[in-house]
């Protein structure tokens, strides 16, 4: 299989070759998303598809469409970064690390501290997903890995008072 080749599954539709490895291929389609087969399975299950016979057959997709498909995978698979603003008061303040000896303090930019606690959150939350989504793991499992995914919240809410909104706070068990 080619990246970018064009091919129709009889359950999941035309979809396109997003990346081609030694045994395996994955591909993304319209009904069912990224998918990864074994290259053996895809010689039996996939006809692959070339722009002449594609063409006339399948309705256009304007820009805006493919956008709006675009978008609605990324905030699925929480690949979006949202902009999420510090509090007014720690614009272009500073973070100072004392050592308890006289040795040089650390300066920080608060802006940089406050944009690794975000990414924090942000990883956290795609961790979160990926446990609910696990086709392997039983809701048990699933049940016991939120429950340290919500301590871990609650134990990073020492830095709400960094954010500007409340909505982008953390949250432990008490929230």
């Amino acid at each position: 299989m080619i990246v970018g080749a064009k091919v129709r599954h009889s359950l999941y539709g035309i979809g396109f070759v997003c990346s081609a490895a030694l045994v395996n291929c994955d591909i993304i389609f319209e009904r069912g998303g990224r998918i990864s087969f074994a290259k053996k399975t895809v010689v039996e299950d996939l006809e692959l598809l070339d722009a002449a016979d594609t063409a006339a057959n399948e309705p256009k997709l304007t820009l805006a469409e493919v956008e709006e498909v675009l978008n609605a995978i990324l905030e699925k698979h929480n690949a979006i970064e949202y902009v999420v603003p510090l509090g007014e008061r720690w614009v272009d303040g500073k973070l100072v690390l004392q050592p308890g000896n006289q040795s040089q303090p650390k300066e920080i930019p608060i802006e940089t501290f406050f944009h690794k606690i975000v990414m924090v959150r942000d990883r956290l939350r795609v961790l979160e997903q990926n446990i609910n989504s696990h086709k392997k793991l039983t809701d048990e499992e699933k049940i016991d890995l939120q429950q340290y995914i919500t301590r871990v919240y609650g134990s990073l809410t020492s830095f709400n008072i960094l954010f500007k909104n409340k909505e982008d706070y953390f949250v432990g068990t008490g929230g």
